[in-house]
C-alpha cells in the first residue's frame, strides 16, 4: 500500500534526532504507528544518505527469531559499525522480551538513534519510566484528523464528507473501504478491537471476566461527556445481575486507558484554577471504535461523537486538554498549550435560546481574554451580541483551524 504523507510526525521525529534521547512512538493499535515509522524511515533514506539504518518490524516473519533483548543486541549492534551514523528503528518493540535491556545498553553506548513504536501505555510509563528514566521522549501518535482524513480518502471538503468522518472516524486502515460496504468495515472494527481487547487488556492483566470488561467498555463508550464513577459503573453492572467490586472497576478504567481505548481526562477548578480527582471523563482515541462497540447510527450519538472529535482536534494540536469547572456550570475544554490556552464548548446545534445560554453563558463566565470558542454543527455560524469575544463555528470548519 502507498505510504501517505504525516509530515507533523515525520518534521517533529526529525526535529528530535541526534540529541541524547530515544524516541518512541505510541498511540492505540492501528492508528499508524508502524506507518509513520515507515515514514522517517523513507525520510532518512532522502535526507541522510550515508547513514546506518537497521528497520526491524516485529511483524515481519523474517524478524521472529528476535524474541529478547539479547537477540536484538545481538542482532542490531552487528549492523551498526561504532562511530558512524547509525539509527535503529523498531516497529512493535513491546514483543521483545525485556527489550528495554537492550535499548538501555545502546543508548549507554551511545551506538545508535533509536525510534520505536508500541501498542500499550503500560509499557512505557513503567518499563522504561523505571528503567530508562531521562533517556527517552514519548511521541503521541493519533487517529488521522478531519483534514488527513479528506486527504487520505481523496474526498472533497463538505457537509456529506464530515458525516462520513463523523460515522467511520480516523483508522488509517479504513482507506481500503468504500462507503457503501459498512458491513466489511463492521468487520475491521470488529478485528481492531478485539485485537486491543485480547492483547493490550486481557492477555497482559489476565482479566478472567471478560464479558464483565466489556459491560464496562460499553458503558464507558455510551457515556462519553459525561463525567464517570466508579460507583455509577458498579451500580450499572450489578442492574445487569453481576456483581463487581469498586477496585476491579478501578482497573478495568485503568487497562482502557493503558491500551489507549479510552482516555481520562481531568477536571479544572477555572476560578481555583486546581485539578480535580474525582468523576473524570473519558473520550475515545478513535471515535469510529466507539462507534462500533455502541453498534448505534450517529444521530442517536451525534453530541457525544462531536465532544470526542474535538477533543481529538485538540489534542492532536499539542493541547493539554481539561474538563473545566466553574460555579455556574461546566466549560467542555480547557486546552493548554505553553502560556496558551482557549476554552470550547460543544453542541450539536443552537436550536433554543435555552442552548444559547448554556452554551454562552458559561464561556462568558469566565473572566479573561483567552479565546473562548462555541463549536456546533449549525449552518449559520457568528457570536452573538450578548455574548461580546465569544466566537461560534460550524464543526467542519474548526476542524480545519490550526490553533
Amino acid at each position: 500500500m502507498e505510504l501517505i504523507p504525516r509530515p507533523q510526525y515525520v518534521e517533529k521525529i526529525a526535529s528530535l534526532i541526534n540529541r541524547g534521547m530515544m524516541l518512541i512512538l505510541v498511540g492505540q493499535r492501528r492508528v499508524g504507528k508502524s506507518k509513520v515509522l515507515e515514514l522517517f524511515k523513507d525520510w532518512l533514506e532522502h535526507n541522510r544518505p550515508g547513514a546506518n539504518i537497521v528497520y526491524i518490524n516485529k511483524e515481519y516473519q523474517e524478524f521472529r527469531n528476535i524474541q529478547t533483548a539479547e537477540h536484538l543486541y545481538d542482532y542490531a549492534s552487528a549492523k551498526l559499525p561504532a562511530g558512524s551514523e547509525n539509527y535503529l528503528l523498531i516497529d512493535e518493540i513491546q514483543d521483545i522480551e525485556n527489550y528495554e535491556n537492550a535499548l538501555r545498553s545502546f543508548h549507554a553506548e551511545d551506538l545508535c538513534q533509536i525510534i520505536a513504536t508500541g501498542s500499550n501505555a503500560y509499557i512505557f510509563s513503567s518499563e522504561l519510566g523505571t528503567r530508562l528514566s531521562g533517556r527517552y521522549i514519548e511521541i503521541k501518535i493519533y487517529n488521522l484528523s478531519y483534514l488527513e482524513f479528506l486527504r487520505f480518502h481523496n474526498m472533497e471538503d463538505n457537509d456529506e464528507s464530515l458525516m462520513y468522518y463523523l460515522k467511520i472516524g480516523g483508522l488509517p486502515g479504513l482507506l481500503t473501504f468504500k462507503p457503501e460496504e459498512q458491513s466489511l468495515m463492521n468487520d475491521y472494527f470488529e478485528g481492531v478491537y478485539n485485537t486491543i481487547l485480547v492483547k493490550d487488556i486481557v492477555r497482559r492483566e489476565k482479566v478472567r471476566n471478560v464479558t464483565q470488561l466489556e459491560n464496562v467498555i460499553r458503558f464507558v463508550a455510551d457515556n462519553i461527556g459525561k463525567p464517570i464513577s466508579v460507583a455509577n459503573i458498579v451500580k450499572y453492572i450489578n442492574s445487569k445481575g453481576e456483581k463487581i467490586s469498586d477496585e476491579t472497576v478501578s482497573n478495568y478504567l485503568k487497562y482502557l486507558c493503558d491500551a489507549f481505548l479510552a482516555i481520562p481526562i481531568e477536571r479544572f477548578d477555572i476560578h481555583g484554577k486546581k485539578l480535580l480527582e474525582s468523576n473524570k471523563k473519558h473520550y475515545f482515541s478513535d471515535h469510529g471504535i466507539r462507534n462500533y462497540i455502541c453498534a448505534s447510527n450517529i444521530r442517536g450519538s451525534i453530541e457525544k461523537i462531536i465532544e470526542n472529535v474535538v477533543w481529538n482536534h485538540l489534542r492532536g494540536q499539542g493541547f493539554d486538554v481539561t474538563v473545566g469547572m466553574l460555579r455556574a456550570g461546566e466549560i467542555d475544554f480547557v486546552a493548554t498549550k505553553a502560556d496558551k490556552r482557549i476554552y470550547v464548548q460543544t453542541t450539536y446545534i443552537l436550536a433554543s435560546e435555552e442552548t444559547v445560554k448554556r452554551e454562552f453563558g458559561n464561556l462568558a463566565a469566565i473572566k479573561d481574554n483567552y479565546p473562548k470558542y462555541v463549536i456546533s454543527l449549525d449552518p449559520i455560524t457568528g457570536g452573538f451580541d450578548e455574548y461580546p469575544g465569544i466566537e461560534h463555528f460550524n464543526l467542519r470548519e474548526f476542524l480545519k483551524m490550526n490553533l
